[in-house]
This record gives structure tokens, sequence and C-alpha cells, in this order.
């Protein structure tokens, strides 16, 4: 027998006029699938746009590196919590997509960046310390690795935020990167 809270896997049961009605459950929860196939997704990506350099040049990884942002990233519903691994002094923190494409691919007087993703990687793979799931909100903490065209393996400490939008797309709203202390 259903009541006013029951609920049917997929669906909500309703109590209207006496009669009991199925109504689709919208489900905003993530995964924590999800947040695998995200993670895996960048890396992927920023392999992409150093292939994309290698292959066409800075333009060819420019345009690569703003649909990765447009994609994975949530600067079209606001402000992203953006520390990329090697930004300093008042451009550490990049709230923007500007920010974050002149951290990828370089290329703007304003940040004064290289491209970190131009290092020619080949390479990733993420190593999670622990994932905390809340609803549509994930936190991961852990490291990632990255191996370049000459062989050489570097690792960050990374720590990404994801929340899902509400096309139930995963984007990533924090972003801090670092190179782990070393003595």
């Amino acid at each position: 027998m259903f009541n006013k809270k029951s609920i049917v896997v997929g669906f909500a049961a309703v109590l209207v006029s006496g009669v009991v009605i199925a109504a689709p459950v919208h489900n905003t929860n993530i995964t924590e699938d999800e947040v695998r196939q995200a993670q895996e997704a960048w890396g992927a990506a920023l392999i992409q746009i150093s292939q994309d350099y290698s292959e066409g040049g800075l333009a060819k990884a420019k345009a690569t590196a703003e649909a990765v942002l447009n994609q994975a990233y949530g600067y079209g519903h606001g402000p992203v919590l953006f520390k990329p691994t090697l930004a300093t002094g008042e451009t550490t923190f990049r709230i923007t997509q500007e920010g974050a494409l002149s951290y990828f691919v370089g290329d703007n007087p304003d940040f004064g960046d290289s491209g970190f993703a131009l290092y020619g990687w080949q390479e990733y793979s993420f190593d999670n310390a622990a994932v905390y799931i809340n609803g549509d909100l994930a936190l991961t903490m852990g490291h990632v690795h990255l191996i370049n065209e000459a062989g050489e393996r570097t690792t960050v400490d990374k720590t990404w935020g994801f929340k899902k939008d509400d096309q139930g797309d995963l984007r990533i709203v924090l972003h801090h990167s670092s190179l782990p202390y070393t003595e």
C-alpha cells in the first residue's frame, strides 16, 4: 500500500484524489563512477591539448582547450575556484575562464603562463586518496601522474570539486593543483 511518502525506484508515488500516481524523479545525485569518468576525461583532454599543439600549433591547442573549458568546467554557471599547479603571485587564482585558458595554453600577457597543457603530455593517471559525495556535489583529493614525451614523470597534488548541472552533466567548480612538498 502506498502513502504520500512512498517511493518506487525511479518514481515518486503521489496521492491525487485517492489515486496513487507515479511521477518521474529527477535525481541529481553524483555517483562515484561519474566522478571517475570526469577525472579520466580531464586527463584525456589534457593529453589531447598537448597533441593538438604538437600537430597543429597554438591555434589548434587553444581551440581544444576552449572546448574543454566549456564542456568540463562550470565557468558558465559562476566562478570556478581554480588554483593551477604553476601559478604564482597576483594571478595564482583563476576564477575566470580567460585565466584558466591562459594557464592551459599561455598566450595571454595578463597572466604570463607558458601553457601547462603544452608540455608534451603523453600519459595520465590518478590516485584518489578519498572521494566525498554529497548529493550533487563531489570532492576528490589525491595525486595526478603525468608523463611527457621524454618519459619524465610529474606528480601533482590535486583536489577537484564537481557539481552536477541542470542537464545532469558534471562540472568542475573547484580545481586545486600543486607540486608535492619536498624538503
